[in-house]
């Protein structure tokens, strides 16, 4: 099994930043791609940015050039560095992971965590 905890959400202005972080813990070795996604009342789940642990990225466009998404595998632990955030971004971000070998084709969730961006 795998556990996904965020941290970080909250309420910030327009135009202000937030670091959002993700810890997995349990059979981390069943993991590669992590990431994170967001839903808005009302909307369905959407991508935001998405990280291998060699490196790779896969942004949203709405999502490039202002945030960006690392990862320290050591930590087992991924970011979302969220810059000029705009109310449009309000939404609760839910961190994923995706499995490999004996558990290829499931998803992991965590818990989600609110940011609100309001004046």
């Amino acid at each position: 099994q795998v556990q996904l905890v965020e941290s970080g959400g909250g309420l910030v202005q327009p135009g202000g930043s937030l670091r959002l972080s993700c810890a997995a813990s349990g059979s981390i070795s069943s993991i590669n791609v992590m990431g994170w996604y967001r839903q808005a009342p009302g909307k369905q789940r959407d991508l935001v940015a998405v990280m291998s642990r060699a490196g790779t990225t896969n942004y949203r466009e709405f999502a490039k050039g202002r945030f960006t998404i690392s990862r320290d595998n050591a930590k087992n632990t991924v970011y979302l560095q969220m810059t000029s955030l705009k109310p449009d971004d309000t939404a609760v971000y839910y961190c994923n992971a995706d499995g490999v070998g004996d558990y290829f084709g499931r998803r992991f969730w965590g818990q989600g965590t609110q940011v609100t961006v309001a004046s």
